[in-house]
């Protein structure tokens, strides 16, 4: 077998890799959807969909995952493409952590539908907390795909303001329950939920962080945004 087919092989597996990694985004980001759709309309068979296919997510994430192993196995990639590899492996950890939130968010909504309990509460924070974070899920995923460093900076970015709108709905959240006791435990629920929408931005900016790592051979995790920028812009 020649070396231009072997590379060819080889570039076709890794694309394989980057395609299913969109494929398990695009179902990630379809079970958030449907779960804020479930939230906003109190809709719980919207939540019943989202619960049920959580099984779909774990199963893509033990495929990629396996897929990965085995190019490393069979491939023994280097530099760049090794970075790929090891991005994609990381991503999906994360989209399938972002599921969960998916799910967390269906179930703690289906429980306050039963109780009744969510109409006393103002969630207009965590409606477009929702919103933003499913933005970033798809700009972050769109930027893996271009390996567009820029735009991966700007996701990176843009998860404070989820960060600031989860903040000052606890701030509200707590005015609630000290003003109206029998608000709690709906209120406790709508925290559960408006934490899980801010940790799915948390993920959404770890892929983002990764497109970095893939094309410019930085680890930007945890380093200040500054610095994340400089990185990302480098020529």
């Amino acid at each position: 077998m020649s070396d231009k087919h072997l590379s060819s092989q080889f570039d076709a597996d890794l694309n394989s890799l980057s395609s299913r990694l969109l494929e398990m985004g695009g179902l990630v980001e379809s079970q958030i959807s449907t779960a804020m759709r479930g939230f906003t309309q109190m809709d719980v068979d919207a939540c019943t969909v989202v619960i049920e296919n959580e099984k779909l997510v774990n199963d893509l994430e033990v495929q990629i995952d396996l897929a990965c192993t085995e190019l490393i196995a069979r491939r023994q990639p280097i530099a760049r493409d090794l970075r790929l590899v090891m991005a994609v492996s990381k991503a999906i950890t994360n989209l399938e952590r972002a599921g969960d939130e998916a799910e967390r968010v269906a179930k703690r909504t289906r429980r306050l539908i039963e109780s009744g309990g969510a109409h006393n509460i103002n969630t207009a924070e965590i409606r477009l907390s929702g919103q933003m974070a499913i933005s970033l899920l798809r700009r972050s995923l769109d930027a893996f795909a271009r390996l567009d460093t820029v735009a991966a900076a700007e996701v990176v970015q843009e998860d404070r303001h989820i960060d600031e709108e989860f903040r000052g709905f606890v701030r509200k959240l707590i005015s609630y329950m000290t003003e109206d006791p029998h608000t709690i435990t709906a209120g406790l629920d709508m925290l559960t939920i408006a934490k899980a929408i801010e940790r799915i931005g948390d993920h959404a900016k770890n892929i983002a962080e990764f497109v970095i790592y893939v094309a410019k051979g930085a680890d930007v995790r945890h380093i200040p945004h500054e610095d994340l920028v400089r990185e990302a812009n480098k020529p």
